[in-house]
């Protein structure tokens, strides 16, 4: 396996789609294996590639992909936020962070998050990510980047 040394982290572009929207989708269907209400809609794939057409041509997106050999191997995506009753108001939220297992444990992830906190630094006041609650690996992730708790989301089925 390639060294973290020959990966290029570079902003998305338009003809990364396909594969971003492959990890993703993969990052979805990994969200499953933590809780039931994560389970993946059957047409996931069409609504995957509107979400990332619609953040690749939006201000309010960032997407920055990890590249080897030609190949997109981990993607990041933020979106900035306006929290309308807080200060600080503006908010890049880390919605996805998806790294191929082959490229795990490398800092990969590490270098993705540091990518779009520099992107988005001089942009926004402060920067969350959102994951499941039961991803212990991403809560760890996160807490050794200096990221803390700030907000719980809490859900019950409404329909029998």
């Amino acid at each position: 396996m390639g060294s973290a040394q020959d990966i290029e982290i570079r902003d998305a572009k338009p003809e990364d789609i396909n594969s971003i929207v492959e990890l993703v989708i993969r990052l979805k269907r990994l969200n499953e294996e933590f809780d039931p209400l994560f389970k993946t809609r059957d047409d996931i794939a069409i609504h995957t590639k509107k979400y990332i057409e619609s953040a690749l041509g939006s201000e309010e997106s960032v997407i920055i992909v990890a590249e080897r050999k030609g190949k997109v191997v981990g993607v990041v995506k933020a979106d900035i936020v306006d929290r309308i009753f807080y200060e600080p108001r503006i908010e890049g939220r880390i919605k996805e962070l998806y790294v191929l297992p082959e490229f795990r444990r490398k800092e990969l992830g590490k270098r993705l998050v540091n990518a779009v906190i520099d992107k988005l630094k001089n942009r926004v006041d402060i920067i969350t990510a959102e994951f499941p609650t039961l991803n212990e690996i991403a809560v760890r992730f996160y807490n050794t980047l200096g990221f803390r708790c700030i907000m719980s989301n809490y859900a019950i089925e409404a329909r029998e």
